[in-house]
């Protein structure tokens, strides 16, 4: 995918990144913590992390192909560079995500978890959506500044 609408994919797909990767990582760690928001928002959660999973890859493919297009710069290298990790920080979202779809569906049929495993599944959850939001900050700072940086206004 190069272009949508006649502007490059990648401008229009980290857009979506950019949002859907801490809205699953808060979801995943709130249905971690809260019983009640899991029992009605795993499944959207767990198919929001299934969803940034699938469009990393798609979004980094895009912005090579930018690359290609601009040229490079120590800044797109930067940015690009940490854009290639982005796919070993959402992964995991999809960990803890199936861990809560689990515990979910064994409390439903009334064989909940036990508290150990609750705690777990809660810790992991944390460190996924904690790894996942700060190198999202991390790509999408480094995009902000190969972009911008040398524009003052």
């Amino acid at each position: 995918m190069s272009t949508i609408s006649g502007l490059p994919a990648h401008v229009l797909l980290v857009h979506a990144i950019v949002v859907l990767v801490p809205l699953t990582a808060v979801l995943l760690v709130v249905c971690a913590l809260w019983p009640a928001a899991r029992r009605r928002w795993i499944w959207p959660a767990a198919g929001l992390a299934v969803l940034v999973v699938a469009l990393t890859p798609a979004t980094t493919n895009a912005g090579e192909w930018l690359q290609q297009r601009l040229g490079s710069t120590p800044a797109i290298d930067r940015h690009v560079n940490l854009g290639e990790e982005m796919l070993y920080f959402v992964a995991p979202l999809l960990i803890p995500a199936a861990l809560l779809v689990l515990m979910q569906v064994r409390e439903g049929r009334g064989k909940p978890l036990g508290r150990i495993a609750n705690v777990l599944i809660a810790v992991l959850a944390v460190a996924a959506g904690a790894a996942a939001l700060l190198q999202t900050y991390r790509v999408g700072d480094s995009g902000a500044h190969a972009v911008w940086g040398g524009i003052a206004l």
